[in-house]
């Protein structure tokens, strides 16, 4: 077994990845956001790394207030160019921040991160997240399950395991800890598995 090669998800990472994309790019929001998102009232909702702005821009489209933060200022772009093509596209402020330094200086009805790779430990980087949930709001969490199968080839910080989710999101109270397997459309019409670790957490009024 091949070891998994490592990164570092400092600015330059992300500014390299993004720097790659040609546009924007169509693809739907993840499946788990619409689920677990489908019995809260609008209110305001932090997107956290928001990458080119599609859970973000979905939000909004249903009546949420958005704040998408992202470290990439050339996702940010191609999230304001998706934004400006759509009819609706609802309220959304882009942020250039990083996220494991910066302080949003108050608290979302709503914090949501999918698939995120913070460059410092997960459990730290998610007890972040639930500091800025408001009393009554929700957090939820989509990232890549850790498993003896997963992918060698997948870069090894990105992968969580469901444990480590749930123990790092305490006080919040858990309502949702699931496993997942998907199948998607990649590029050039390859398909792949995604084996996804799904948490949402309330925080009591």
């Amino acid at each position: 077994m091949h070891d998994a090669p490592r990164h570092e998800f400092d600015q330059d990472y992300w500014d390299r990845h993004w720097s790659q994309r040609r546009g924007p790019g169509e693809r739907a929001p993840h499946p788990h956001l619409a689920r677990e998102t489908a019995g809260l009232a609008p209110g305001t909702a932090l997107d956290a790394g928001c990458g080119t702005g599609t859970e973000a821009l979905w939000l909004a489209a249903r009546g949420w207030r958005v704040t998408g933060v992202d470290i990439a200022a050339r996702a940010l772009r191609l999230a304001a160019e998706r934004a400006a093509a759509l009819p609706h596209p609802g309220s959304v402020e882009w942020v250039e921040a990083d996220l494991t330094t910066w302080e949003p200086g108050r608290r979302f009805d709503l914090v949501t991160t999918a698939y995120a790779h913070p460059a410092m430990p997960h459990r730290d980087f998610y007890r972040r997240l639930a500091d800025w949930v408001a009393p009554g709001g929700t957090l939820l969490i989509v990232g890549h399950l850790h498993t003896d199968t997963a992918r060698a080839d997948h870069p090894a910080p990105a992968l969580v395991t469901l444990a480590d989710l749930t123990a790092s999101v305490a006080p919040l109270r858990i309502e949702t800890a699931e496993e997942h397997t998907r199948t998607v459309d990649g590029p050039g019409g390859h398909r792949h598995v995604l084996r996804d670790a799904v948490v949402r957490a309330a925080r009591p009024r």
